[in-house]
């Protein structure tokens, strides 16, 4: 595919903002934009990051800050392909790169049971954000059922590595996770040395 110049500016414009010690909210409203700028056009994603697996989705990692304050993964959802119902646990943006998801947020009541909200349907260059404040509890689909989909997330963290849960419905009992990575090896960002030639 494409040239990484376009992950390569996004994983630098996002560390600047981390860098500022800004408060959640300013973080998640300085680096949308920038994730709009990266998932605008889909000609950089290298093939091998949104390779889909026949029976469950996939989590590529494609950047994690050295000091594990983000992370930038793209998922990869083969056709009708879902989360189960999860938590993030950090400040977290999903925009969506190619195909169609349906997205599903919950609420906890007070005694832990989950009420599923409204579906919302999430077409190319979307992005919603999370945050363990609000909006923390979600499932992701394809929207499709015959082609792949494939979106862009960014966490505030090394996301493979958080303690998370998955969630039972409507019950809401918690069974811990930690996600992982489907991928042994990250794209080279900073070769630059094909462009100077």
């Amino acid at each position: 595919m494409g040239s990484l110049d376009r992950l390569r500016d996004f994983v630098i414009g996002t560390t600047k903002i981390v860098e500022a010690n800004k408060t959640e909210a300013e973080t998640v409203a300085a680096v949308t934009p920038l994730l709009a700028r990266l998932i605008a056009k889909d000609d950089w994603l290298p093939d091998d990051y949104a390779q889909p697996h026949p029976e469950y989705y996939r989590q590529y990692l494609l950047h994690a800050d050295p000091l594990e304050r983000f992370s930038v993964v793209s998922f990869v959802w083969g056709p009708g392909q879902k989360t189960p119902i999860h938590d993030h646990r950090v400040w977290g943006l999903v925009g969506v790169l190619r195909g169609a998801e349906l997205s599903t947020d919950y609420t906890k009541t007070q005694d832990g049971a989950l009420i599923a909200q409204k579906e919302e349907r999430l077409e190319p260059g979307a992005i919603v954000a999370l945050s363990p404040n609000r909006r923390d509890i979600h499932t992701i689909r394809n929207a499709f059922e015959d082609r792949v989909s494939v979106s862009i997330h960014v966490y505030g963290a090394n996301i493979g590595a958080v303690r998370r849960a998955v969630f039972d419905f409507p019950g809401g009992r918690e069974k811990p996770f930690v996600s992982g990575y489907s991928n042994t090896r990250v794209p080279n960002l900073w070769d630059r040395s094909e462009n100077l030639r």
